[in-house]
């Protein structure tokens, strides 16, 4: 059985006061307003259990908050920890240059971009040293652009 010193959290004044003025605003996310909540019942002596079924959380919810305030502090019990994640393979002045470019004329002999050549001319053009058509795909998809369907002429030799 653990001790009750590991299943205890005592807030310190200032944290009672700020948990409590967040809780009474009302304001942030649902998921830093329940971690305060949970936070708030510990301090009150209520145990896992109980707080864990009145919040509708599991029990190793309530443990990890109490253990990151104890060993972290309030700032780092409310807010979550960034998570891992492979980074971006554009960043935003590269998304930027590429969007330009699909806004404009196709290469010559092309009548439309598509997603493969947007990929190849990126490169080519040194927009990005490597990207992939998936990558393009998203970025076109979150700017809402349709280049396939934007046919360009393309004449030759008339003058």
């Amino acid at each position: 059985m653990k001790s009750t010193q590991q299943r205890q959290v005592r807030l310190t004044r200032k944290d009672r006061q700020l948990v409590a003025e967040m809780l009474r605003r009302g304001r942030g996310s649902a998921r830093v307003l329940r971690r305060a909540s949970i936070l708030r019942q510990l301090d009150q002596e209520q145990k896992i259990t109980q707080v864990a079924g009145t919040l509708g959380v599991v029990r190793k919810t309530v443990r990890t908050i109490a253990q990151r305030y104890r060993q972290e502090g309030l700032e780092s019990a409310l807010q979550e920890k960034p998570r891992p994640g492979k980074a971006r393979a554009l960043d935003a002045n590269q998304s930027q240059r590429i969007v330009a470019m699909v806004c404009g004329p196709p290469p010559a002999g092309q009548a439309r971009w598509s997603v493969r050549l947007i990929a190849e001319e990126a490169v080519k053009r040194k927009l990005a040293s490597k990207v992939g058509r998936e990558t393009i795909r998203m970025l076109l998809q979150d700017h809402d652009l349709k280049p396939w369907r934007e046919k360009k002429l393309v004449y030759r030799g008339v003058e």
